[in-house]
């Protein structure tokens, strides 16, 4: 079988597809893994087989778009140039890849090219969601990052949330343009809505575990027809390298620092490091800030705080007390295996929905942007760590996280896709 993974986002969207496709590979398959060049030694480093798609040059460039992290523009900029920039691109490479008969794919949120490709090829693709918030339900609607409804409130209102989105703004982002590349393709216009159709061709494929989506492992009965999830499939500690030098003689030199980061794609995180520095001298605690930008945090930091640059989570967040970051969803649940506790300052796209769900499973707290001062991080740190029920809560759902089983109900799924065909 020739497996086709497409991941389109940032190290928190390739990681799980690299899980992934290291795991159907040591089941005979072949894997493909398309994305941006950016993560070629990370796609490369874990044994996988990179087709690049846009360049590298224009992840640096979007990354470094300060609206990205808008809750409202960002949005936008995601559609615009994370789904409808490598749309045509990203059909042609399915075009030369697949093989029928042969061939599935497992589709990021943002690859439109595998859905338009299914329709026109009658090829079998699955939907990889990472995190619950793609899915839409009545009965349990997601937290979104600028709604007018929240968790608990009525279904009417979140379902006219939910109409309004789809026809004021997904209308303007995404379905006019996608709608002149399917006419290309000799395909009709749309039938019905935007999500009838885009996981009607695709059916969702969750990337991670059941009691994630609900503490009692309940998934909504208004999912999408054909809907699974899985468990967390990470994939972040096959190509990085260990913990450096510096870091290892820092960790052995006291006790378990706190450990912080705003994202591996941030580069506008003045304000979350000097609330962090602050944090920890209020608690008196050592801290690790990680990023890949140095640029953005403070000059001459104490001797109790370390700054080791881009650093795999798997190897750090065993050895830590707490965890405090933006709330992307790779992230979320590194932080809920490595059992400790989380504070989350979300920002935009799905983080509003995960801290949302890290705080009904009692591992975690949560501080807007605007709220994310030193003495607010370190008050809600203090509750964090000296609360005995956090701690159980932390030990109880860590006990849950099985990367191994939700590998290989991955796998499984992608091979009944192939066995069952697109329908």
């Amino acid at each position: 079988m020739l497996c086709l993974l497409t991941a389109l986002g940032s190290y928190g969207d390739v990681y799980p597809m690299v899980g992934l496709g290291e795991a159907l590979r040591r089941r005979g398959h072949e894997v493909r893994l398309i994305a941006n060049p950016h993560f070629e030694s990370v796609v490369n480093g874990a044994g996988l087989q990179l087709v690049p798609v846009s360049s590298a040059e224009e992840y640096d460039e979007f990354t470094a778009c300060r609206e990205l992290w808008s809750p409202k523009e960002g949005l936008r900029l995601i559609f615009k140039r994370g789904a409808m920039a490598v749309l045509e691109e990203l059909y042609e490479k399915l075009g030369q890849l697949h093989c029928p008969g042969e061939t599935v794919i497992a589709a990021h949120g943002l690859d439109l090219a595998s859905r338009v490709f299914a329709e026109t090829h009658d090829a079998p693709v699955a939907a990889a969601v990472f995190a619950p918030m793609a899915i839409w339900s009545n009965q349990s609607p997601p937290r979104l990052p600028s709604g007018v409804a929240w968790p608990g409130a009525p279904r009417w209102l979140h379902r006219l949330q939910f109409t309004a989105a789809e026809h004021l703004i997904l209308r303007r982002l995404a379905v006019d343009e996608l709608e002149a590349f399917r006419s290309q393709q000799g395909l009709a216009p749309l039938r019905g809505g935007y999500w009838d159709w885009y996981y009607g061709v695709a059916p969702p494929l969750g990337l991670f575990p059941d009691w994630f989506v609900s503490p009692d492992g309940r998934t909504p009965a208004d999912w999408p027809p054909g809907s699974a999830t899985t468990g967390f499939p990470f994939g972040d500690a096959l190509s990085d390298p260990a913990l450096s030098p510096e870091l290892l003689r820092f960790l052995d030199a006291g006790e378990p620092p706190i450990v912080f980061t705003p994202g591996s794609a941030m580069r506008f995180g003045e304000r979350f490091f000097a609330a962090a520095v602050g944090a920890c001298q209020r608690l008196n605690r050592r801290g690790v800030l990680l990023t890949k930008y140095s640029e953005h945090l403070p000059n001459d930091l104490p001797d109790t705080i370390l700054a080791p640059g881009f650093t795999p989570l798997a190897r750090l967040l065993e050895r830590t007390a707490a965890f405090v970051h933006h709330g992307g969803i790779g992230s979320s649940a590194r932080g809920l295996a490595a059992g400790v506790p989380q504070l989350i300052q979300p920002m935009a796209f799905d983080q509003y929905d995960n801290a949302w769900r890290l705080r009904r499973l009692g591992v975690a707290e949560e501080l807007p942007p605007k709220r994310f001062t030193a003495r607010r991080v370190a008050e809600k740190l203090d509750r964090l760590l000296s609360d005995p029920e956090v701690s159980r809560a932390c030990a109880r759902w860590a006990g849950r996280v099985d990367r191994e089983a939700a590998l290989e109900a991955a796998c499984e799924h992608l091979e009944s896709r192939l066995v069952g065909g697109s329908d």
